[in-house]
């Protein structure tokens, strides 16, 4: 049942506030220390991880000795602000005595509604993974309002699951998993150990979220189902637990499994083809064509022969070949003028072309989807 899991090579981790503030207390620095250690091991057997850390409100309310957490948006933002310099601090502190570097990375909802800075967060992680670095990630709580947050830090940990194409998200919290009832209130609540993603059953035994988060067993659920459009599966498990994180990565069944019912491959075109609208062409050379429907390679600028269309960096268009026919579709690096100035061209002559060192691929492959 968990084998899949083993064999997962790129995750996302969640923490929540009431585990890394140990319930409003302060950092635990414990168990933030534990964490950190348990994903160097991982990291050292080949996995690339990203951690999405909620706590800077929770922190910063403890700081500055609130009695609870804010209602009003600007004192969020204010208690996010104080707490955020202890928690990266934290952080950092952590993956540097194990020689590991870790980056501070804090998204807005704009950033990932926006094509354009969805390619540059996309680019930005993925660069910082194949560096060996630790991206650390939670909402941009100063500046996002009431309107535009993502609402918690489960639904965010899911759309970096999206974003980067993750095997697998952990949801850490301090429940043991999943049950049909809460077992906080109900202890005749029976555990789930697995089920699928997108089994609607499960909202009716979730709970809401406790006075320092904006979760519950609700978002978590909900966030389950949005990473399994990308064909991510969750497991949710309880953060306190010794060695969790490794427990998990070794194969161990605890927590529950929420498996997505569609593979990546299969659930990001889904995505891709049916969430965007196509703003232009370009026609590719037989042997660009032929790369793409045999190798399952990024398309190079050298490849493009003809651009049509009104597009900028992040808007999706499709690949034609020379008949006409569509060979592909997907999101495009550079606007439609840069494309003009680069086609035909090897990508060493990039930067000598537009003046910066851009993207080498014009579509990724990650972001490129083969027409039937």
């Amino acid at each position: 049942m968990r084998k899949k899991i083993t064999q997962a090579k790129r995750w996302v981790i969640k923490v929540g506030s009431s585990l890394v503030t140990n319930n409003g207390l302060g950092l635990d620095q414990q168990a933030i220390e534990d964490w950190a250690s348990q994903l160097v091991t991982m990291q050292k057997a080949g996995l690339q991880l990203v951690l999405v850390s909620s706590g800077a409100v929770a922190e910063g309310v403890s700081r500055l000795n609130l009695t609870s957490r804010p209602k009003q948006v600007h004192m969020q933002q204010a208690a996010a602000a104080v707490g955020q310099m202890g928690l990266v601090q934290a952080y950092e502190s952590c993956f540097m005595r194990h020689g590991v570097h870790a980056a501070q990375i804090l998204l807005s909802h704009e950033d990932l509604s926006d094509r354009t800075r969805y390619l540059n967060a996309r680019s930005t992680l993925t660069t910082l993974l194949d560096m060996a670095v630790v991206p650390v990630v939670n909402e941009n709580d100063t500046v996002a309002t009431a309107e535009l947050c993502f609402g918690d830090n489960d639904t965010l940990a899911a759309l970096v699951a999206n974003l980067i194409n993750a095997d697998v998200m952990v949801v850490l919290t301090d429940q043991d998993g999943v049950f049909d009832a809460d077992p906080r209130s109900n202890p005749e609540a029976s555990f789930i150990p697995v089920a699928s993603a997108n089994d609607n059953s499960l909202s009716a035994g979730a709970g809401k979220g406790t006075s320092l988060g904006r979760g519950g067993m609700f978002t978590k659920i909900s966030a389950a189902r949005l990473a399994a459009r990308s064909g991510t599966d969750t497991i949710i498990a309880n953060g306190r637990e010794d060695q969790i994180l490794q427990r998990i990565a070794d194969g161990e069944d605890i927590g529950t499994l929420l498996q997505a019912d569609s593979e990546p491959v299969t659930a990001r075109k889904q995505w891709l083809a049916g969430q965007l609208t196509l703003k232009g062409k370009l026609g590719l050379d037989d042997g660009a064509v032929k790369v793409l429907k045999n190798s399952g390679k990024s398309l190079l600028a050298v490849g493009i022969n003809y651009v049509s269309g009104n597009f900028t960096r992040g808007d999706v268009v499709i690949c034609i070949d020379g008949a006409g026919r569509e060979v592909a579709r997907g999101l495009v690096n550079y606007d439609v003028a840069e494309v003009k100035k680069l086609k035909g061209q090897s990508s060493e002559q990039i930067e000598a072309l537009l003046g910066y060192a851009g993207e080498e691929e014009i579509i990724h492959r990650d972001n490129l989807i083969l027409s039937d």
